[in-house]
């Protein structure tokens, strides 16, 4: 581990049917949502590796519920580090593993969703960069449902984290204005997309399947060839095109 090193960690849930991804159910079961769950995670954790050839990046899961550790162990590659960060309010969970990272020594820590498996790998090298320059600072992510896909910083500022009505439009916003309070320089990423509705995994499947970039041609989105696989597996059972509203993408290699 290096001082000067970025440690970003994925929030996590260990895939659990009938618990895990369950606004995608329906159009999909709930066996099926945790099954994107799972290539959800791996094709993030390889992006983070992905990442971590190009910038001083360390990849972890910040992950839950309690005792689902070795359900991680299985799936992911050992490059990625687990913290347990498993509390009732969401912004609890976020600024425990924020704060874990930057109390091991990293120079700065991001916090990083695991709805966007497609997310392109020069956002996470950028984040790093950005978060590298001297000063403090913010890094923020923003998702095109109001909220964000991540957040990094170089200090433990709790405030980041209070009074955010988690799970609405407001995120991002009331995300700035804590920043604000606080006199933090923000860095503006580029939108993303989380994959949490049925529109929304359309979208996923537009870019994995048939090469339709979100953020168009300055933006390349990382592969994702576990998802790749798992859409393509479900592509291929009778009616699931049209339960999915993916009849154009039938066929698609």
């Amino acid at each position: 581990m290096s001082r000067r090193s970025c440690a970003i960690a994925v929030m996590a849930k260990a895939s659990q049917p009938g618990r895990t991804k369950t606004r995608l159910v329906p159009p999909l079961t709930h066996e099926e949502a945790a099954a994107f769950n799972t290539a959800f995670l791996q094709d993030v954790a390889g992006n983070l590796i992905a990442a971590s050839v190009k910038a001083d990046i360390a990849g972890y899961m910040a992950y839950g519920p309690p005792g689902s550790e070795p359900f991680f162990e299985a799936i992911l590659p050992g490059e990625i580090g687990l913290i347990e960060s498993w509390q009732p309010n969401f912004g609890d969970c976020l600024f425990r593993a924020a704060a874990v990272l930057l109390g091991s020594g990293y120079a700065c820590a991001c916090v990083l969703n695991a709805d966007s498996p497609t997310l392109p790998t020069s956002l996470l090298v950028e984040t790093a960069e950005r978060l590298a320059a001297p000063g403090d600072r913010i890094v923020l992510g923003p998702s095109n449902d109001g909220g964000y896909y991540l957040l990094g910083l170089k200090r433990s500022h709790r405030r980041l984290f209070d009074d955010i009505d988690w799970s609405t439009e407001r995120v991002a916003g009331q995300t700035l204005e804590r920043a604000a309070e606080l006199g933090l320089e923000v860095v503006m990423l580029p939108e993303w997309y989380d994959v949490d509705d049925a529109q929304a995994l359309r979208t996923l499947a537009g870019e994995v399947l048939a090469g339709r970039s979100y953020g168009g041609e300055a933006l390349v989105p990382y592969p994702a060839p576990h998802t790749g696989e798992r859409l393509r597996a479900l592509l291929r059972q009778d009616g699931a095109a049209a339960r999915l509203g993916l009849d154009a993408l039938t066929g698609v290699s």
